[in-house]
């Protein structure tokens, strides 16, 4: 779009979602998916990368979330509940993560990972898609939006990888592990430990609590349930290797895209400066907007922090189309 005008600011992470009729901004809420409404929606596509699970719920076009580890696409099931009604939301789970079933050895990388989503999309037959998201996933977004811009209607980035700002100092200790096999043994002490969990996963949720026992599982539970999941997991954590972003940057400073990004600034694994990073490199930025009292995984306990400039983004740039 040309005349593109960039704005870098500070929204309330209390924002609220602004009632409207259909087709506009807050048609309504609907009910976030419970783990078992989860399960039963699950499907699968078949792609050359593997079966990849994936769950949906609304109708119009297309919002794609991808999610970080060690999570999948239940992450995203309080900003589907929101968006519903104007988009038709999918959240898939990645290669190595969730319930996607792959090869053994099939590459589970970032680049492997976009290779996937494209696949994914042709296997449902979608031709564009507002893609949304968060920690890792948030590379594979980056890759995939250099690799397929015609694609992409817009591109949301919360915080993420970037550039070579990973993997970040706080999780080296968690690949070493991975390297040696043990990874997945910590995150399964913390199933029957609440209060181990919540210390564990203050770091990345301002309210951990949103981990309740079920949900936890759903997270934990498909990674560990067999031998080959349990590799799949660690495969998916050292193939961590910033290369695959850095040698991006000269195509991101070529990317149209509209492009919001939406930053806590209370994570303590990718700080605010990548925000502005980004903002400054994909000329298809529109906004970019910091979150006080949010931390890495805050579309899953703060939805609205995201879901208000997010509105605004997508009913914005829907009607400019």
């Amino acid at each position: 779009m040309m005349g593109r005008r960039k704005f870098f600011g500070v929204l309330a992470a209390t924002a609220t979602v602004v009632a409207g009729g259909c087709g506009t901004p807050g048609t309504g809420r609907g009910a976030a998916m419970d783990v078992a409404t989860f399960h039963a929606r699950r499907r699968f596509a078949a792609t050359p990368s593997g079966d990849i699970a994936y769950v949906e719920q609304g109708q119009g076009r297309v919002a794609l979330f991808i999610h970080g580890v060690p999570l999948n696409g239940l992450h995203w099931r309080n900003v589907m509940a929101e968006l519903h009604g104007v988009r038709r939301c999918i959240a898939l789970d990645l290669m190595g993560l969730g319930y996607t079933r792959i090869a053994p050895g099939q590459d589970v990388s970032f680049v492997a990972q976009a290779q996937m989503v494209r696949e994914f999309i042709d296997a449902l037959g979608i031709d564009q898609v507002d893609l949304i998201a968060n920690d890792s996933g948030g590379a594979v977004a980056q890759l995939f939006a250099v690799d397929n811009p015609k694609r992409l209607r817009t591109l949301t980035l919360t915080n993420c990888d970037v550039h070579d700002n990973w993997p970040p100092e706080l999780i080296k200790p968690s690949i070493l592990a991975a390297r040696n096999g043990t990874l997945i043994e910590r995150y399964e002490r913390l199933i029957d430990e609440p209060e181990l969990r919540y210390e564990r996963f203050a770091r990345a949720y301002a309210d951990p609590r949103v981990l309740t026992d079920e949900i936890y599982r759903a997270y934990i539970d498909p990674l560990r349930a067999t031998a080959e999941s349990r590799d799949n997991f660690h495969r998916y954590w050292t193939s961590f290797d910033n290369v695959q972003t850095v040698r991006i940057e000269s195509r991101l400073r070529e990317l149209h895209v509209p492009t919001l990004v939406v930053w806590a600034l209370d994570d303590v694994f990718f700080d605010v400066k990548w925000a502005h990073w980004l903002g400054r490199t994909i000329p298809g930025t529109v906004k970019v907007v910091a979150l006080p009292g949010a931390k890495l995984f805050f579309p899953e306990d703060r939805p609205q922090a995201l879901l208000s400039p997010l509105w605004e983004f997508l009913w914005s740039e829907g009607r400019s189309a």
